[in-house]
């Protein structure tokens, strides 16, 4: 992989990762925008009801905030086999996750088809991970 290509590929996906980590911090703080409330954020989001109180988002703010770093540690030749090994994590979790986004379109997995989390998944979060997914694979491959 070139190197610019491999920097803005870095650069992406790192930016991806904080916007979500930020997202669970912006979240951790009660506030619900872009959602009228929790419920409904959480319908959105994922599908289904659950909490969005601190102890459930910030392990997830601190762990992509992390992976973010590391990815864009390994992009600049820096972090050396950890980085490298969060890279391809992220990969794994970026496919896994689409993977499972394409199970429900397909009806595999359960989805209230009416529900904001049917469109935004089928329009935003499936193909934004298989994408992220395989371009931090390729990431991950690079020395």
């Amino acid at each position: 992989m070139p190197d610019t290509t491999r920097r803005r590929t870095g650069t992406a996906l790192a930016a991806l990762l904080s916007a979500d980590g930020l997202a669970h911090l912006y979240w951790a703080t009660g506030a619900t925008w872009p959602a009228p409330s929790e419920r409904a954020l959480s319908l959105a989001v994922l599908g289904t009801e659950v909490s969005f109180a601190p102890p459930v988002v910030l392990p997830l703010a601190a762990l992509t905030l992390t992976a973010g770093a590391a990815v864009l540690a390994h992009s600049r030749h820096r972090g050396g086999r950890a980085a490298r090994a969060v890279t391809g994590a992220v990969a794994a979790g970026l496919a896994v996750r689409g993977l499972a986004g394409l199970g429900w379109a397909a009806g595999l997995l359960p989805s209230p088809p009416g529900s904001p989390f049917h469109a935004l998944n089928l329009a935003v979060y499936t193909p934004a991970c298989l994408g992220f997914g395989w371009a931090a694979a390729r990431l991950a491959r690079a020395r």
